[in-house]
């Protein structure tokens, strides 16, 4: 489990951060989230534990370009499919982030065959550095991005290996 940032249950009962998350549980006591599946044509991402979702954090924010699945660097799109988020960046150009375990082999080959990279360091992440607010709109180049306060309670409740499943 990655320990850090414990404040993020504290800005969300103090009101500061966004009114984007809409937690079933509140935020102290979210349990360690064991999948991440996100409805990128909702805009909205599920953290599920034990079989149930337990919080939802709605309004995510995707690639320029959102529709249909990534498969080449520079295309501005989000990947769909099966990875996991694999490690963290506290020292991130955002607020915070946690990398998503794209491409696989078969992102890999698909893009290979076509004479193309895949691209990668696909992230979850809050929004960058020194900006006051939230961004507007789509605007990452394929990463996720949601507000800070959601990044960090991301960061608190979910640890390398979490399975994250990306939809249409």
């Amino acid at each position: 489990m990655r320990r850090g940032l414990q404040l993020a249950p504290l800005l969300l009962l103090l009101g500061i951060g966004t009114v984007d998350a809409q937690p079933s549980l509140p935020p102290s006591a979210l349990p360690p989230v064991d999948l991440i599946r996100v409805l990128k044509s909702e805009r909205r991402m599920e953290l599920w534990s034990g079989g149930r979702i337990v919080h939802v954090i709605d309004h995510i924010q995707l690639g320029d370009r959102p529709d249909g699945p990534k498969h080449f660097e520079g295309d501005e799109r989000t990947p769909e499919g099966r990875y996991a988020i694999d490690w963290g960046n506290p020292n991130s150009a955002y607020h915070l982030s946690l990398h998503i375990s794209y491409p696989d082999p078969a992102d890999t080959a698909y893009a290979a065959e076509r004479g193309r990279s895949p691209g990668g360091m696909i992230m979850i992440h809050g929004q960058p550095n020194g900006m006051a607010g939230r961004a507007v709109g789509d605007w990452t180049d394929g990463c996720i991005a949601v507000s800070n306060a959601e990044i960090e309670l991301l960061w608190a409740a979910v640890g390398d290996g979490t399975p994250i499943e990306i939809q249409p």
